[in-house]
């Protein structure tokens, strides 16, 4: 008799619909069972045809025993390798409270405002940190990756500068090496001449360039005063850059004071875990002048329709969905948690406790400084900050170096004479005690630290900062926990997120973050690890990188993955870098056109313009599918030059395109690769692989289909997967050994990316098990169809297999509703917020339409609630076709209805209080309150306000 089944299936708690309500929707379809949907729904001739071998799902508490056993193989030692990574004590209180919150973690990209004002003020401090420290009066809501937002800045500074300008960049070369591999990676499909040089030594007049990037303080400590370089460069035509320590800021004068013209960075060492290189939030900050070239997203000050203040994304918020290939980034991803976490320690210590963080830090970084001088090992430079440059000879450096390890302590070893070493702020004196007597190397020690302590300090006077930086009173308020606690809890409850309602958005997937999943990303053994720590104290991360790529190969059909491209739209540029140096590899590099369908997401343009490839659309038939006569001829036109196309499977409206084999080969027998848009694989895992069926390389959205949470705008990841010939020239890195033989360069700053993360896209694959995942894909595809039979009589379901079906996600048509009620889809969005939903992707990939996508986490209840939502909505329109409402000052005009408006002595509306506020039963139960009425786009970007306004503006 076999064992049988263990009863705690975590299948069970990931898929929302039991048994019985699989049945019942089944019912309402006209279906006879799952399969029947399936293969009306998924081309046969793309179809799997065996089960995904990854065995079977595991239990929640057997997986947690088994990762115990993975993490006891890393070995966390103290860490002062630097390099833009250090060690840091995240407050516990924001740790449990928003990192561990999924009241925090949860929600999506915050396009409805009017939700989202809790996370939105959050992200608003954190502009106003960097602000403040950076001394630039524009901030963005945060980048990738320190390497990343260097990136960015050179291409704006490109931007700016225009075609008559010099095609050459200068880089500090006491940068970052992974911040040079990054910018170089970049800029190279560019056409940008990459010059890397000592500052001191670099000629404009011989070198003409467009900008310059400088470290401050640099890679190794050094820290110069810039500003005779940056005067040298504006004379010459030239802006600059400054990457910078956020923490060294709060002592040193910011990169505006200096004369920078943009300035970027990393805010890791605000409270956020090392985590093994991320994820972690990058900040950047310009000059008023270049803000419409600013990359990422700003959070910025309007007005709601009652005339409150209320905030809002501004500017160029998704503008790569509008402007495409001449979008000034493909960003698309943030990173809005880390960036959140980072506000939230700025503000939990204030300006006092800021400085006195960095005074902390300087203070160990100069007393070790004397002592190891007294041991005859004086630092090369003079003035740092909070890292050393030590000299030695190679044999004292080798024995250095296996003393610090055998004192379970990480030094940098720079190059063959000089190693690093960078203090943090869980630095102590006894930290700095035990190295001194590693250099001391069994001496009696002649002096005490006590005697050197007196005055320890190694900052130049001409680069002691003296103006001011925090003073809104959010950073001099809430410094007790219990004031924390209630500010965090106060902003968490403006903020609609999964822990209250489905969210149905199309294309983004919000399905179940489950908490076992989430555990072990603040686990010590994978928090505390330093990205470029010593290959054996990080066995347990490359067994989980090992095991994660080898489920992933599975799952997709392809040879070979890199973990490295750290956001879904990274992921589309690392994609299509891999077919550029395919191409050239093989004497083919004047391929340069890519085909894109008039349907695709905007980041695919975008990140097209990136590589330099010139973008040449593809038509769309009226059923929404890529117009195969249309690409054939375009794809001969341009045969000799064609290099890509860049295809969404299924289909950005929602359907499995039958003639998908067909459009691969077509694209292959002009000599072009096929790219395909891994944003909607939650349709195909465990029914169909790419790497079966035509694409040669695919990303895959971690945050979306692998159950990485959104954090209301990132962290997301965005891993590629490539067939046998391009699996050469996956990315590469710096530092590490990572990617091909033929690698191309880093596309991310650490070499994994984000890495802590990806152990809950592991977790999700094991505790799903094969059958789980292709359970979990059927059940998605269920819930879609079921919504879109549900609404079809109400609002038409815009595009449809041959079969009728649809996929994952669906279509309804508004553009009926607007003609003849003058209701726009706003208009619906802004009242699905009454009934306690957030509104599904609005006006994407069609004007007038909404895309809805329920996952396979929602249980048939809440898939009923939302339908009745959008029902009764219908109904509320109705009743505006037949004159019975209002066409202007009807109810949907009106929504969202705050408590206030309701509250208002004064009701001049054509329905009543009670119809506005609780238009469904369910919603007495458990209202969700809009704190702000609906916002005032226009005005927010006429009078641009991207730091926190004054303390009078909050009490008006």
């Amino acid at each position: 008799m076999s064992s049988p089944r263990h009863p705690d299936r975590f299948v069970d708690r990931h898929v929302g619909p039991d048994l019985h309500e699989v049945m019942q929707m089944l019912e309402v379809l006209g279906k006879g069972s799952l399969e029947e949907l399936i293969d009306a729904t998924v081309p046969a001739s793309i179809r799997m045809t065996r089960p995904l071998e990854l065995g079977p799902g595991r239990s929640e508490y057997g997986l947690l025993r088994e990762l115990e056993g993975i993490a006891a193989k890393n070995q966390v030692f103290r860490s002062f390798i630097g390099m833009g990574y250090s060690d840091t004590v995240t407050p516990p209180v924001i740790q449990r409270n928003i990192l561990e919150n999924p009241g925090w973690y949860t929600q999506y990209t915050p396009y409805q405002p009017e939700l989202a004002q809790g996370r939105l003020e959050a992200l608003l401090n954190f502009q106003t940190m960097v602000i403040d420290l950076t001394g630039l009066p524009v901030a963005n809501a945060s980048l990738l990756d320190e390497g990343t937002a260097a990136a960015e800045a050179m291409t704006l500074l490109h931007a700016v500068a225009g075609a008559k300008a010099p095609q050459s960049f200068f880089v500090a070369s006491d940068c970052h090496p992974q911040t040079i591999g990054v910018v170089r990676t970049r800029a190279e499909p560019l056409g940008i001449a990459v010059h890397v040089a000592d500052p001191a030594q670099f000629d404009f007049a011989a070198t003409p360039v467009f900008g310059a990037l400088l470290q401050y303080p640099g890679t190794d400590g050094a820290l110069n005063d810039p500003r005779s370089f940056i005067e040298k460069a504006h004379a010459a035509g030239a802006r600059v850059v400054m990457a910078a320590d956020i923490l060294a800021l709060a002592l040193l004068i910011p990169p505006g004071e200096l004369g920078a013209d943009v300035a970027v960075g990393s805010t890791q060492r605000f409270g956020v875990p090392l985590g093994f290189g991320g994820p972690h939030a990058a900040y950047f900050a310009i000059r008023n002048e270049y803000v419409r070239h600013l990359p990422g997203r700003i959070i910025g000050v309007s007005q709601d329709a009652q005339g409150r203040r209320a905030l809002r994304m501004a500017l160029q918020t998704r503008e790569q969905h509008i402007r495409r290939e001449k979008a000034t980034s493909n960003i698309c991803t943030a990173q809005a948690l880390l960036a959140i976490i980072s506000g939230m320690y700025a503000v939990y210590h204030g300006p006092k406790g800021i400085r006195a963080i960095a005074e902390h830090v300087h203070f160990h970084a100069a007393l070790l400084a004397r002592a190891l001088a007294q041991l005859g090992f004086k630092p090369r430079h003079a003035h740092f900050f909070d890292t050393l440059r030590v000299e030695a000879s190679e044999l004292q450096l080798k024995h250095l170096m296996a003393a610090a390890e055998a004192a379970r302590m990480n030094f940098r070893r720079i190059d063959e004479k000089t190693l690093g070493i960078a203090l943090d702020e869980t630095t102590t004196r006894e930290d700095v005690e035990a190295i001194v007597h590693i250099f001391a190397a069994g001496r009696t020690l002649d002096f005490k630290l006590d005697d050197l302590a007196e005055g320890a300090r190694a900052l130049p006077k001409d680069l002691e900062r003296k103006s001011e930086y925090l003073k809104h009173p959010v950073f001099n308020t809430h410094h007790s926990e219990t004031e924390m606690l209630r500010y965090m809890r106060l902003l968490e409850s403006r903020d609609l997120s999964l822990t209250r309602s489905m969210i149905p958005l199309g294309s983004c997937t919000m399905k179940l973050n489950a908490t076992v999943e989430m555990l072990p990303v603040t686990w010590p053994a994978f928090g505390r690890l330093h990205p470029f720590a010593p290959r054996a104290q990080w066995q347990g991360y490359a067994q989980i990188f090992s095991e994660l790529e080898a489920m992933l190969r599975e799952i997709t059909g392809f040879d070979g993955v890199s973990l490295q491209p750290n956001a879904g739209a990274q992921g589309e540029y690392a994609g299509l870098l891999v077919i550029r140096a395919y191409h050239a590899a093989r004497g083919q590099g004047h391929r340069d056109v890519c085909l894109i369908p008039q349907s695709a997401h905007g980041t695919n343009p975008a990140s097209a313009a990136m590589v330099g490839y010139q973008i040449v659309v593809v038509r769309t038939d009226e059923n929404g599918n890529v117009d195969v006569a249309d690409l054939e001829a375009k794809a001969k036109l341009h045969a000799g030059k064609l290099a890509a196309l860049m295809i969404t499977y299924p289909s950005t409206h929602g359907v499995f395109e039958e003639e998908i084999k067909q459009i691969c080969a077509i694209v292959h027998e002009q000599g072009g690769q096929v790219y395909m848009d891994g944003a909607n694989m939650n349709a195909q895992v465990g029914l169909c692989r790419p790497g079966d069926f035509g694409p040669d390389v695919c990303h895959l959205n971690l945050h979306k289909t692998f159950c990485i949470p959104h954090g209301g705008g990132g962290p997301g990841m965005g891993p590629i997967a490539a067939a046998k010939h391009l699996v050469p020239y996956l990315p590469g890195h710096p530092v590490t050994k990572v990617g091909g033989e033929s690698a191309i360069g880093p596309v991310s700053a650490a070499p994994w990316g984000s890495a802590s993360i990806l152990l809950i896209s592991w977790a999700y694959i094991k505790l799903m098990g094969g059958p789980g995942l292709t359970q979990a894909t059927k059940i998605a595809i269920l819930n879609a169809n079921y919504i879109a039979h549900r609404l079809d009589a109400s609002f038409p379901v815009l595009y449809k297999g041959r079969s009728g079906t649809v996929a994952h996600e669906c279509i309804i048509d508004l553009r009926k509703v607007k003609r003849d009620a003058g209701i726009e889809v706003d208009d619906v969005a802004k009242r699905l917020m009454d009934y306690g939903f957030h509104a599904p992707t609005t006006s994407f990939p069609v004007i007038g339409t909404m895309m809805i996508e329920p996952t396979e986490s929602e249980a048939k209840g809440e898939i009923d609630r939302f339908c009745e939502a959008m029902i009764a909505i219908r109904a509320e329109i109705r009743e505006v076709e037949e004159g019975k409402a209002p066409r202007e000052g009807n109810i949907l005009k009106g929504a969202p209805h705050t408590a206030e408006v309701l509250l208002a002595d004064k009701w001049e509306k054509s329905y009543s209080r009670e119809r506005a506020a609780f238009p469904a039963a369910w919603v007495r139960a458990g209202k969700f309150w809009p704190s702000v009425g609906r916002l005032n786009h226009v005005l927010g970007d006429r009078n641009l306000i991207c730091s926190c306004p004054p303390i009078e503006d909050y009490a008006a």
